[in-house]
């Protein structure tokens, strides 16, 4: 299925700075960079449950705010890219 992971990190002290990228870490472990704080990841149940968590533990629920979207299997309709950076075929295999 594919996802959607948005995510905003209060930066203001040092430890929020550490937390955005531990966040991001997380996020490029499953998926796509596609803008600053948001990345597609196609993943499996397992796999969705086990980042939620990973997530989960990264940041702090008072300072900081995550959303995970569930945009299903069907991922070519559901996805339309306009203007800069090229579209990620998400279906295929992500060679880095």
């Amino acid at each position: 299925m594919l996802i959607l992971v948005t995510y905003d990190v209060n930066t203001q002290d040092k430890e929020g700075r550490k937390r955005l990228r531990r966040v991001a870490k997380q996020c490029m472990n499953y998926g796509v960079r596609v803008q600053n704080s948001v990345f597609e990841c196609v993943v499996d149940a397992a796999q969705l449950r086990l980042l939620r968590k990973q997530l989960e533990d990264e940041i702090d629920e008072h300072k900081d705010s995550l959303r995970i979207y569930n945009l299903g299997n069907r991922t070519k309709s559901n996805v339309e890219h306009i203007g800069t950076k090229s579209a990620i075929d998400v279906e295929g295999e992500l060679i880095f």
